[in-house]
This record gives structure tokens, sequence and C-alpha cells, in this order.
């Protein structure tokens, strides 16, 4: 298997592997394109398929973290006819590589104790050496692999170890980082708008709030009076049946 690393000099012509559509894509490109000065790293297999590793400096990630000089891994995805080659091994090993070669303290990624369809496999980063820092309400965990002896232990910032809203009714957070909110999040919205379901929607717009969210995945954050539901990017259906509206 062969690899490239997305640039701005390349990104425009080299597809991304997370997006749906063009209009997805571009989304998800716009967002790249403001990280990449701030040394966020995308590197994905030259077979098209979901096969990539994106990840950035910890100070600069959109997540709700304390890990100075840490790398923070925001996506390690490999699906479909690609899985179970090693590839995922190769990115990492990139991955590594290239955070060894900044002097960094380590590695950290979100996970959890059981596995979540988008979030990394705690089973292939336990193999990998990595393991839990810290935890929160919603199951979530950072975990860590240190590269060096003295490296400090990172933390999630209290904000995000016990989410809640004050707001009543349904609060959404989402962000730009994955390109899938491009094309739910409008839906949810016509929907709640539709079935008259209350629905305050925030848009995770820059650096400063990301890191202040109420949880640690900031892609898509879901509350129902002021509860903690889900992580996970909902249907409209979905969404309806959470409301107490059966179709």
């Amino acid at each position: 298997m062969s690899y490239i690393r997305i640039t701005e000099d390349n990104i425009d012509t080299e597809h991304i592997c997370c997006a749906m559509s063009n209009n997805q894509s571009a989304q998800k490109k716009e967002w790249l394109k403001d990280r990449f000065k701030e040394g966020l790293v995308f590197y994905r297999s030259t077979e098209r398929g979901k096969c990539f590793i994106e990840y950035m400096p910890a100070e600069y990630a959109w997540h709700p973290l304390e890990a100075p000089g840490y790398m923070h891994i925001n996506c390690l995805w490999v699906s479909g006819s690609l899985k179970g080659h090693g590839y995922s091994n190769d990115l990492l090993n990139e991955c590594i590589r290239d955070a060894e070669t900044q002097g960094k303290q380590g590695l950290c990624i979100l996970s959890s104790a059981k596995k979540k369809g988008f979030l990394a496999d705690p089973k292939y980063l336990t193999y990998k050496g990595f393991r839990p820092a810290d935890d929160s309400d919603t199951g979530i965990q950072l975990w860590y692999l240190p590269l060096k002896d003295d490296a400090a232990v990172p933390r999630l910032r209290e904000c995000a170890k016990h989410p809640s809203v004050t707001d009543p009714g349904f609060v959404l957070y989402y962000s730009d980082q994955c390109p899938f909110t491009y094309y739910w999040v409008p839906r949810l919205i016509r929907t709640a708008e539709e079935y008259s379901i209350p629905l305050k929607v925030i848009h995770i717009d820059s650096r400063e709030t990301a890191q202040n969210a109420p949880c640690p995945v900031t892609n898509f954050i879901l509350f129902r009076d002021g509860r903690f539901l889900s992580h996970e990017i909902q249907s409209e259906k979905k969404f309806l049946a959470l409301a107490g509206i059966r179709l």
C-alpha cells in the first residue's frame, strides 16, 4: 500500500476519505485548510477508500483536552475491504514517527471502554500500547501512548467530564470537523421545525469553543432537557424517536 499526505498544495485536487459527497468534501477541506498552519496532518492511502489518519498538536485540537506536548489523533479510520491488512499499523506508525521527530510527549486519542462505531477501537489501542488516561460520564475516554518516560498523563477538561446544559428541549452542538454533519444537521433542523420540536443548534466554529465544549467529542453532541443523549449523528427517524414521535 502506498500513502499520500494531503497538504495545502494538493488538497483541492486530492480526495479525502471521510466524505460521502462533493459538498461534504468541500466543507471538510475548508476546515482542514484552516488547520494545516496549526500542524494538522491528513495522511491517507493512495487507494480510494476509507483508510486515513488525521492528527494535530493537542494544544490545537478541537476537543476539551489538557495534553500539552502531545499529538492528538482526531481520527484513525480503516474500513471495508481495506481492513485486516495492517494498514492501521502503517498509519499509526507514521504518526508515531512524526511525533517523535517533533519531540512530542506522546499520542492521545478519544475512545471508550466498549467499542463505539465513531471512535477508535479500544482493543486495537490496547494492543498498540495505549491506555486510558481519563473519562467522562458519557463513557468517552481519553487514551494515551507515552513516548517519553517522564510524560505527564493527559486529561479531559472539567467541562467535558460531567456533560450537561441548562437549556430546555433539545440542544445540539456540532462542528465542521466531521463532514457527515453537513448532511444530517440541516435535516434534523427541518425535522424539528416540521414537528414543532424545541431544538437549539450551536455551531462549534472555533478552537476556543471546541476546547470548552460540554462533552469530549465535539463533532456532534445532543442533549435533551439538560441531559446528555448521544454523540452519534442521528437520522431524522432516530431523532423523532428520541422526541417520542413514531412514524
